[in-house]
């Protein structure tokens, strides 16, 4: 198909409605360019529920094979199962999946071998630029040899690596109600909790591509709600939501109240820093303050960076960090090829959580020390100067600084603000922390006022 390709290969993926934007005859030739450009003689391939999925998946290792690549299917993944099987295996990899996007979208998440991202700077561009050529000018030559297409079941070796990096061994009984938003945690919780004392309540575990109860985006209030209101009924420990691919994953405390990521970022760092004295965490600049707090407490070193996981990776990389964490609930282990893994995060909060008696909430109090006001979306056509309006009217005050690393971050004693532009919309993305509720109102208000003039 004749298509633009400019509209849906994004900064670290591809995504964009399957048929009208991209098709299986696409991503044949995606297939072809991921192994010209990896330059790779074998592949893993994996994908999630959706309806398009299997399709997509299939022609995309026609086009590897095509072009000599012994191509390794992993079938339904989902997309840390697929970082997994890439590390393992050491081969590049390809998910297909468009995460918690709807239904008619889909989408590729590529990696290098061991996990390694694909973004706009480590080849996917090379990639997009290759299948506009074949796209215009007719298919690549195939190889002499065209590679072999094999199947191979990763879940149960995925389960074990993980169970492997946590001490669950003085883990009490819980309840764990799950909300799987009927994507691929419904079919890796169940294979992973199956030797834990845990008392799994499943919601939505029927995988369904179509999202029949709910959008599979966890960070999303509204999508939370049946969650909450299970672990009340059900008097349950926590509540765990994974989004579409499973590699996010949000928690929720034993009264129905969401805790924050920046909270689960602290409480897994403190982890990973007992057992990696001394070590490296990475957090982007709008997790809250009391993720390097307790880094340094706990004897850590704290590094921030931009968000988005190809700068979160590049910056484990560099730094040999034992762990780094999102805002936006993704979780990057040393231990897991410095890919995100929620099923691991949610490991670790269980492990805290059952070996000790305090109630969740109770648990997490300590790394939850900030009012913040979470991400805020204001459609602005002009996001430089409503950006530059806000900078002039906070620059000059006493005390206050001001840096770019990712958009414009003002910061004062007691509070702090970041002002991003989306890459791909017309929006202008605020967060704002500060010491209480009150101050972070004022805040919040204030800025809003001048993005939204």
């Amino acid at each position: 198909m004749a298509a633009d390709l400019s509209q849906i290969v994004k900064a670290y993926d591809v995504r964009g409605v399957v048929p009208d934007q991209w098709d299986e005859g696409l991503a044949e030739l995606f297939g072809a360019a991921f192994v010209q450009v990896t330059d790779a003689d074998a592949i893993v391939v994996g994908h999630d529920m959706r309806p398009s999925s299997p399709g997509l998946s299939s022609a995309f290792a026609r086009g590897a094979a095509a072009r000599g690549a012994d191509v390794t299917l992993i079938g339904l993944c989902s997309t840390d199962q697929l970082y997994f099987a890439s590390g393992r295996l050491g081969l590049p990899g390809a998910m297909f999946t468009a995460s918690h996007n709807p239904a008619q979208y889909n989408g590729i998440k590529m990696c290098r071998a061991g996990a390694a991202p694909v973004g706009q700077d480590s080849g996917l561009a090379d990639i997009r630029d290759l299948v506009a050529a074949w796209s215009a000018d007719g298919c690549p030559e195939p190889a002499a040899r065209p590679g072999t297409v094999t199947e191979r079941d990763t879940l149960t070796d995925y389960a074990a690596h993980l169970l492997s990096l946590v001490d669950l061994s003085a883990m009490r009984p819980l309840k764990v109600v799950v909300d799987a938003g009927n994507g691929m945690g419904g079919h890796t919780v169940p294979t992973v909790f199956g030797a834990l004392p845990v008392t799994l309540v499943p919601m939505y575990f029927e995988l369904d591509g179509t999202f029949p109860n709910h959008e599979a985006n966890p960070l999303d209030p509204a999508n939370i709600v049946d969650l909450q209101a299970r672990v009340l009924a059900e008097g349950a420990d926590l509540g765990l939501a994974f989004d579409g691919d499973a590699d996010r994953c949000f928690v929720v405390d034993e009264r129905g109240e969401g805790v924050s990521p920046s909270a689960i970022t602290a409480l897994v760092a403190s982890r990973e820093l007992a057992k990696h004295p001394g070590g490296t965490v990475i957090h982007n600049l709008i997790t809250s303050w009391s993720v390097p707090e307790v880094v340094r407490e706990q004897g850590g070193t704290p590094v921030r960076t931009r968000v988005g996981h190809s700068f979160i990776k590049e910056e484990m990389a560099r730094h040999g960090a034992v762990f780094g964490g999102e805002h936006s609930a993704h979780y990057y282990f040393r231990d897991f090829w410095n890919a995100d893994t929620g099923m691991l995060a949610a490991l670790h909060v269980l492990a805290a959580l059952g070996s000790q008696d305090r109630p969740l909430s109770r648990l997490v109090a300590r790394y939850d020390r900030y009012a913040a006001s979470g991400e805020i979306n204001s459609q602005v056509e002009d996001q430089a100067g409503r950006a530059a309006a806000v900078r002039d009217a906070f620059a000059a005050r006493e005390g206050v600084t001001t840096d770019d690393l990712d958009g414009l971050t003002v910061a004062a004693g007691d509070w702090w603000f970041n002002l991003r532009a989306s890459n791909t919309e017309p929006l202008l993305r605020l967060n704002v922390e500060a010491c209480d509720e009150a101050l972070m109102t004022k805040i919040r208000d204030e800025v809003l006022a001048l993005v939204r003039a």
